[in-house]
């Protein structure tokens, strides 16, 4: 029963996966999710149903239009895969209890924001918004404890963020600002504070080893929100986990 119960979350996730890619690259380039169907960016084939299945439709067409044979990007059954693993992440660490809810809503949201950010190094406003006043309904269901733990959480964030910015003269994107001061509705001030950390201990070293290798040049600007990401995600399924070692470390 719990194998189908994994196998339904998965392939939930893999869906919506594909439709995150959709809206994360749609509404960066500020159009609608709805219309038109989906299509190759190539030569403007519409897709067919049977050409839209998360990660079989890549494999079977091996990754490129069947029309034009124009390469698909890697990125869609990537997120699509990661998705559907993270949704079942979430249901294994919290299982039936309404958190699964907010979990699956901060993954949806940090999929969306890093394939914007990936693609045009846009963390959209539109979607911040979305998001925003959802976890603050939801908040009012399931809140954190204490209750405002995850408001005050949101203005530190949020602030932290705006004085960075400012410190280091538009050092900081104004998505990613916006951003924590969501992120702080959905973590606390513990996941939010680990989240900084993170974010920026994973940034420098990524960032350094971009250099090292050519990648990327000193100066050049490079999405934060992918890293913003898989540090909200680590805080929020692991925050107390990396407390307990570094305590027994230092002690």
């Amino acid at each position: 029963m719990m194998l189908l119960i994994y196998l339904y979350i998965f392939i939930l996730g893999l869906v919506l996966g594909s439709f995150y890619n959709v809206v994360g690259i749609r509404v960066a380039d500020q159009r609608s999710i709805v219309t038109p169907r989906s299509h190759c960016p190539s030569c403007s084939k519409t897709l067919k149903w049977y050409e839209l299945i998360p990660v079989l439709s890549y494999i079977f067409q091996k990754g490129q239009c069947r029309k034009c044979g124009e390469k698909v990007s890697s990125i869609y059954p990537f997120f699509e895969l990661l998705t559907g693993l993270l949704f079942v992440l979430a249901f294994y660490k919290i299982g039936f209890q309404l958190e699964v809810i907010i979990a699956w809503m901060l993954i949806s949201l940090l999929v969306i924001i890093t394939v914007s950010d990936l693609y045009k190094q846009i963390i959209p406003d539109s979607i911040l918004l979305v998001f925003l006043v959802s976890i603050i309904l939801l908040r009012i269901l399931i809140p954190t404890n204490p209750w405002y733990d995850a408001y005050l959480a949101a203005i530190i964030g949020f602030v932290l963020l705006l004085v960075i910015a400012i410190v280091s003269k538009g050092g900081m994107g104004g998505g990613d600002i916006k951003l924590f001061g969501v992120l702080g509705l959905f973590l606390g001030i513990q996941g939010t504070l680990m989240t900084l950390f993170l974010s920026s201990l994973i940034g420098a070293v990524v960032g350094v080893i971009l250099m090292a290798f050519g990648k990327v040049k000193r100066g050049v600007p490079i999405p934060f929100g992918p890293f913003i990401a898989v540090s909200a995600l680590i805080a929020y399924f692991y925050a107390d986990e990396l407390i307990d070692w570094y305590l027994r470390l230092i002690i």
